[in-house]
């Protein structure tokens, strides 16, 4: 028999939440029978996505069997991108992603607060001062007391020893946080949202040993993490190393390790454990003063059947109601939701509800299937399907091995909310997200739109949440499955969204409309501008605007139709380790005025790890080509005035090194080879010549973008040809001034800036050059591949003097 369901549903999430059923087999099942027995959680707390001890955390989830999450600061938006030119909230979303893949792989949960990275930071001051202390204390707060961990550990100390600030930051707050979740006059606003006080048995800071910083002790506690556990057929070190390799933005993939590993801890707060991290908690069920129920974990445990895992289900459906009947509490209902599983599990049920779009529009109707088969052969029946508050009863009894497939129309409501990542949805401050629902803080993406199946097991009904998945079938990878997303029925991309206008020429604008919803007719593109920016309509989608404009003057596009305001577009991120991931900006255009000059037209760029330069370099005039291995020859070369290299070129171009004479003969003809930074870390060492002499690449770094910069020496031609640069040409730069700086270089180098952070002292390794034969070489710290996207108009001055084909020497 087939149903139809037609429902008008409203959805407030939709997540980035798509994985394929996950079958679980025999050893995986028992591991989390035995995990049912266990009443004990731990929170891990550190900055950002990588700093966590991913072996630490599969050991504790795995082997300990604890109830393990890691609490992450910030998102990484302002890290640094390896495997494309995402930036800023793009780049956290995909770290997003990341995480959560890795926590699929180590078995922990992912948690984050409002605080957005805004980049390097040398200390806690600037880092509160930026992310509002109190408010990301709150959050972190708030997490404690929902999670109710028994034990707290931080990656870094509150002394420093971490490095970057918002390490340090870390720390400080879980040690604030740790007193402040248990105190009844701390954040009590959010006593309404259902939490209530905690008090944790310790916190801890897990040493660590990096390089040459090396904080353990003997005579710290310590644990050996690296065992192996059959039931999962991998140690601890292999199962941490295929987590914390999911960090692909951040080049962090790492080898397998087996055998002994330790971890060390220091008591910061509370008891020193003595035996285990959780010494002084039952972490059995006569926590909650119900023995009984271990007992019958232990029958079910010790008569199961790794053959046949359905004999276990009556067992387990027991026992699901014996939690049931136990009075509210935490651990009843995080009991509940995993025995809820292993019931799924041991049954062999496979289910799914699957679209057969990709994305959803407000208002209109879409085709789900539900699909099902009872590969064991328990005794289930399906009794209802529901979607948002609509059921539908279907009280159809699963039978034995065989495909159900079951078709659902659903009619989004007019009013469902486009699928924008909740932290997202409401203009951010400089250094935190703004989030109006409590109940959303902390979670580490949307909620999935769901339908909830009700089963019967012979008289015991459980409900079972079931994400709406988009699913296909590609000829090369097979069977795909995907996130569902609600995007609104018209779209309205302005390009470029910065525009630059060039010693007041007017720019050119095109709105791209997207109709997603073909019963709405294309309207009327109206414009809003902040500023004073002037337009001459010369179409329906072009735009020619004048300049004499300020840096903050922007168009806001909108179109109204059905009396819906629509004024965002969609941008889709793939990449093939983690989720399709979709966000929404606001359809604006930022109109920056720039005075400049540029000495050459023609530019080939050779890219590395991913920025937006070769756009900023065709808004200055430069006609730009893309080069590879294949394109580096003395001849082909000759055609450009300059070339440029891509950040940390270097680091992932192993071919970079073979072609070096190639491109110092480029310059001795009279060119000029400009390289943006590199690094010297664990994503790949420098290991050839990049000059025509010998320089070194240090870890220095300005990270104040409002730090001082002063001029070595004012009347070098690269301050003052084509373009007369002054220290106001400094105003406006965002995130910070430089990085990866160059040391050690020969006298034949000249630095052009000094500059340093607050109580530090001047560096000169920003920028270096040399002149070789009739061109130059330049090695750049300065982070153009922030500045110039952002439209900071000195920076492109500056930038125009370094690529500048040099002036003939008489």
């Amino acid at each position: 028999m087939r149903w139809i369901l037609l429902l008008v549903v409203s959805i407030q999430f939709i997540s980035s939440q798509a994985q394929p059923p996950k079958p679980y087999p025999s050893s995986e099942i028992f591991q989390k029978i035995k995990k049912l027995n266990v009443l004990g959680s731990v929170l891990y707390i550190a900055a950002h996505p990588d700093d966590e001890n991913t072996r630490l955390i599969a050991f504790l989830s795995n082997d300990k069997l604890y109830k393990t999450a890691y609490l992450s600061m910030t998102r990484g938006d302002g890290g640094q991108n390896l495997i494309g030119d995402d930036q800023g909230v793009a780049l956290g979303l995909i770290r997003t992603q990341e995480l959560l893949s890795a926590r699929r792989i180590d078995g922990g949960e992912q948690f984050f607060t409002r605080a957005y990275d805004f980049g390097y930071s040398k200390g806690p001051d600037e880092t509160f001062r930026i992310w509002n202390k109190e408010k990301i204390l709150s959050d972190v707060v708030w997490i404690i007391r929902k999670y109710r961990p028994d034990v707290i550990i931080t990656r870094f100390p509150t002394t420093g020893e971490g490095g970057h600030g918002h390490h340090t930051a870390s720390a400080i707050l879980a040690g604030e946080a740790f007193d402040a979740a248990g105190d009844t006059t701390r954040f009590p606003e959010q006593f309404q949202y259902g939490v209530t006080t905690w008090k944790p048995k310790r916190l801890l800071w897990n040493t660590f040993n990096f390089g040459s910083v090396n904080t353990t002790a003997k005579n710290q506690f310590s644990i050996n993490v690296g065992g192996y556990n059959p039931l999962l057929g991998e140690s601890y070190g292999e199962i941490a190393a295929h987590s914390r390799s999911q960090h692909k933005s951040q080049g962090f993939g790492v080898p397998s390790s087996r055998g002994e590993q330790f971890e060390y801890f220091k008591t910061i707060k509370g008891d020193a454990p003595d035996s285990t991290l959780l010494d002084g908690v039952v972490t059995t069920w006569s926590r909650i003063g119900h023995p009984e129920i271990e007992s019958a974990i232990n029958q079910i445990e010790n008569s199961y059947s790794f053959g046949q895992p359905e004999k276990s289900v009556p067992s387990l459906v027991e026992l699901y109601n014996r939690i049931f009947e136990l009075p509210d509490g935490y651990w009843k209902t995080e009991k509940l939701k995993e025995v809820k599983q292993v019931i799924k599990d041991c049954s062999g049920l496979f289910m799914e509800v699957v679209s057969n779009e990709h994305f959803l529009i407000p208002g209109k109707n879409v085709s789900l299937t539900f699909n099902a088969d009872n590969r064991l052969g328990v005794s289930v029946t399906v009794t209802s399907v529901s979607l948002g508050n609509k059921n539908f009863f279907l009280y159809k009894k699963l039978p034995s091995d065989e495909n159900v497939r079951e078709p659902m129309k659903v009619s989004l409501a007019p009013n469902t909310p486009i699928s924008q990542p909740y932290w997202l949805a409401y203009p951010m401050t400089k250094g935190a997200f703004t989030v109006h629902d409590q109940q959303l803080i902390g979670k580490p993406e949307n909620d999935p739109l769901s339908c909830e199946i009700q089963l019967d097991f012979n008289g015991t009904k459980i409900n079972f949440d079931l994400p709406v998945q988009y699913k296909s079938n590609d000829p090369v990878k097979g069977e795909e499955y995907q996130p569902v997303y609600i995007i609104p029925a018209v779209e309205i991309k302005p390009e470029p969204g910065m525009a630059l206008s060039v010693n007041n020429k007017p720019v050119l604008v095109r709105t791209h409309i997207t109709i997603n919803d073909s019963t709405f007719a294309e309207g009327r593109i109206r414009e809003h501008f902040d500023g004073n920016i002037s337009s001459d309509k010369i179409g329906l989608k072009y735009y020619s605007l004048k300049s004499g404009i300020n840096l903050a003057d922007t168009i806001h596009f909108y179109d109204v139709a059905k009396s819906d305001t629509f004024d965002h577009y969609k941008i889709l991120i793939s990449y093939p380790h983690i989720p399709d991931i979709v966000y929404f900006p606001k359809s604006d255009t930022r109109l920056v005025s720039v005075d400049l000059k540029i000495s050459g037209k023609t530019a080939g760029y050779i890219p590395g790890a991913g920025d937006k330069i070769p756009d900023a370099l065709q808004q200055m005039g430069y006609s730009v080509t893309t080069l590879s291995q294949s394109d580096i020859t003395a001849k082909s070369l000759a055609k450009y005035d300059v070339i440029i290299t891509g950040v940390r070129a270097y680091n992932i171009h192993g071919w970079l090194n073979g072609i070096h004479e190639a491109l110092m003969d480029y310059v001795k003809g009279g060119g000029v080879l400009f390289v943006q930074y590199n690094t010297n870390n664990n994503i790949g060492t420098v290991k050839g010549e990049i000059g025509p002499f010998p320089f070194q690449i240090s870890r220095t770094r300005v990270t104040d973008e409002d730090a001082e910069v002063k001029f070595v020496d004012p009347n070098n031609s690269l301050l003052n040809y084509p373009n007369k640069i002054s220290e106001r040409d400094f105003d406006g730069w965002i995130q910070e001034r430089s990085t990866y700086q160059a040391q050690g270089y020969e006298s034949k180098y000249h630095p052009l800036l000094s500059m340093h952070d607050p109580g530090e002292s001047p560096e000169q390794g920003s920028v270096i050059y040399a002149d070789y034969g009739k061109g130059r070489f330049v090695y750049c710290g300065l982070v153009f591949f922030r500045e110039l996207p952002e439209g900071v108009p000195g920076a492109f001055r500056l930038f125009a003097n370094l690529i500048a084909k040099p002036q003939s020497k008489k």
